[in-house]
């Protein structure tokens, strides 16, 4: 009999401390949707009353291309005969170390090719 006694006093306060768990839980959730809420995310309730995020798409951007990778290949593709790498960095503006790094990234995405040491023409 003492050790039932133990035993539904542990498992009482395992359920105490699950109680806790979860309300902490609930707010951190409401905390979430007030921010998506603020940032433009629409909760839809489906059947059932689970809710379904859905993101607003940010309006297209004008003017340079996304990523600084399309930058790059932009940039190769206008030259007819190649672009060299100081031309590159000229005309976009990044660090050596930046463009070696993206030569490199496109080079192996096969959207460039090597011509000559430093000559790079787009595919």
């Amino acid at each position: 009999m003492k050790q039932l006694k133990e035993d539904l006093q542990t498992l009482t306060n395992d359920l105490k401390a699950l109680a806790k768990k979860t309300e902490k839980l609930m707010k951190g959730v409401d905390k979430l949707e007030k921010t998506q809420a603020k940032a433009g995310v629409k909760a839809k309730v489906r059947k059932g009353g689970v809710k379904k995020a859905t993101v607003k798409e940010p309006a297209a951007k004008k003017g340079k291309a996304g990523t600084a990778s399309e930058q790059v290949v932009k940039i190769i593709r206008r030259g007819k005969e190649g672009v060299d790498v100081p031309t590159l960095i000229k005309k976009s503006g990044f660090e050596d170390k930046k463009m070696r790094n993206i030569i490199n990234r496109v080079l192996k995405q096969g959207k460039i090719r090597r011509v000559a040491r430093g000559v790079y023409v787009a595919v």
